[in-house]
């Protein structure tokens, strides 16, 4: 597991390459993102994108000291659907 650090106050973009080595033929057909814990003051969602092979999200602020997981599910062009996380820990920088 890759632990990414994220101060409370920044704003900043994470992707999942879903094309590297997993859809073959297929593409992105749909993609939303949520985070855990969802707790007050934590780690929001401002925005998210997608293309045919790479889910994009932003994310602010967030509590000192607390670890939050952004998951990304997707539905596929062939219908199939997966989900991928990434993980932040939220520390002053």
């Amino acid at each position: 597991m890759t632990l990414l650090l994220k101060d409370p106050g920044s704003v900043l973009d994470y992707a999942i390459d879903w094309g590297t080595d997993y859809l073959v033929d297929d593409v992105l057909a749909d993609s939303s993102w949520t985070v855990e814990p969802d707790e007050a003051n934590g780690v929001q969602v401002q925005a998210s994108a997608f293309d045919s092979t790479t889910a994009t999200v932003t994310a602010s602020g967030g509590v000192v000291g607390h670890i939050y997981q952004l998951t990304n599910h997707v539905e596929l062009g062939s219908g199939l659907t997966d989900s991928r996380s990434v993980t932040l820990r939220v520390e002053r920088r």
